[in-house]
């Protein structure tokens, strides 16, 4: 199957009518638009609520001034730039600011925005930090989209990594083994690659984004066959969303699509409450609910996903939602609360830790590492102005 092509206007989708693309152009102004032929061919488009349509195609309630661009603080866990490093044993690695797929209800969504650069063309500084850390046994190359980037200069990250040996895992966020599968199997080099650096003492994962188990179409499942066959692992990680996978027979069917075709539930997130997200935010007693509903449905191995808030302070599990309280621990921590239990009070509408009252106990905001970083959560609106160029796609 031939590469897809992109496409960055949206007045080039004639499925929406020219009255509603007047209105969206306003929103691509703003945010980064990018998308493929082969992505827009799983919208229905005769359904005006089809959930593939709303992962893609910009809303307008992008515009809220809702939520926070950094919700989770990120700008305070960078040591150098273009590397974070908030969990001991972690490091995150911001290779490339440019997606696959732009989703609309994207955590970085700061990084549609032109006024934002947070990945480093040059990674040397990130790679040396890793290095004279030998505490980090895994890295995660993300972004934007990791395997957005070019094959030779993906392999040169890959190759800097393994020369370092503590390194002994290297993840590979990205949307692309749905979005463009095509990328990984009718790559021969990408896949030589994996194979070379994906040995059986330190692995490759890639954690791919899969929301909605249309996604999983033949050519899906041939991409991840092609990345089981070179030796990586797939791994599946999504928000829960209102519109797009809020029903549990939906999430349900996706835990057992995943399981079957070799594909490991990692987690289901809370979505997080930043700018433009508002549309996608469902309440946190009604995800558990959901989860909960969709873990029914499905067999042992898909219930080994576990639901999670990625906050300033750590990955908090939501372990239960009962009458009106919310049980939750520390699954990762920031400040080594490790294993940590609360029990705090849950109204029907909090969406985020922070909505519960008494969770400021548990926790203290941080503050900036380096002075290299520019705090998200401060700037003013971006300015109107055209976005496109940062959707064409980078070597």
């Amino acid at each position: 199957m031939p590469q897809p092509k992109y496409l960055t206007d949206i007045d080039k989708i004639l499925e929406i009518p020219e009255q509603e693309r007047k209105k969206l152009k306003q929103i691509t102004e703003k945010f980064v638009f990018r998308v493929n032929d082969y992505y827009l061919n799983l919208i229905d488009w005769r359904d005006p609520n089809d959930p593939i349509r709303k992962l893609v195609i910009p809303n307008e309630g992008e515009l809220s001034e809702y939520g926070r661009w950094d919700a989770s603080d990120e700008d305070t866990n960078y040591v150098v730039p273009g590397c974070q490093h908030k969990y001991k044993t972690t490091a995150l690695l911001i290779v490339s600011e440019v997606c696959g797929a732009y989703c609309r209800y994207c955590f970085r969504k700061r990084l549609f925005r032109n006024d934002v650069k947070e990945a480093m063309s040059n990674v040397d500084p990130g790679l040396q930090y890793i290095e004279n850390h030998p505490e980090i046994n895994n890295v995660l190359l993300t972004g934007g989209d990791s395997l957005i980037l070019g094959t030779p200069k993906l392999r040169g990250i890959l190759e800097r990594l393994r020369a370092i040996e503590h390194v002994q895992i290297i993840r590979l966020g990205s949307k692309i083994p749905v979005f463009n599968p095509m990328r990984i199997y009718e790559d021969e080099a990408l896949l030589e690659t994996i194979r070379e650096f994906s040995t059986a003492n330190k692995r490759i994962y890639v954690m791919a984004h899969i929301n909605h188990p249309r996604e999983i179409t033949r050519e899906a499942k041939l991409g991840f066959e092609a990345l089981h066959q070179a030796g990586a692992i797939v791994v599946n990680q999504t928000p829960v969303l209102r519109g797009i996978n809020d029903d549990p027979a939906v999430l349900g069917e996706l835990l057992d699509k995943l399981s079957w075709a070799g594909v490991t539930p990692y987690y289901f997130f809370i979505n997080r409450p930043v700018a433009g997200n508002r549309d996608f935010v469902l309440p946190l007693q009604e995800v558990y609910r959901i989860v909960e509903g969709a873990k029914a449905r499905t067999s042992g191995l898909g219930k080994r996903i576990r639901l999670s808030m990625s906050h300033t302070s750590g990955k908090i599990e939501i372990l239960a939602i009962e009458n009106g309280k919310a049980y939750l621990k520390y699954h990762q921590s920031r400040d080594d609360e490790y294993g940590k239990f609360m029990v705090l009070d849950c109204p029907e509408d909090a969406a985020w830790f922070d909505d519960l009252p008494g969770s400021e106990r548990f926790w203290k905001r941080p503050k900036k590492r380096t002075d290299d970083v520019v705090s998200v959560n401060e700037l003013p609106d971006m300015p109107r102005a055209q976005t496109q160029t940062r959707g064409v796609m980078q070597a």
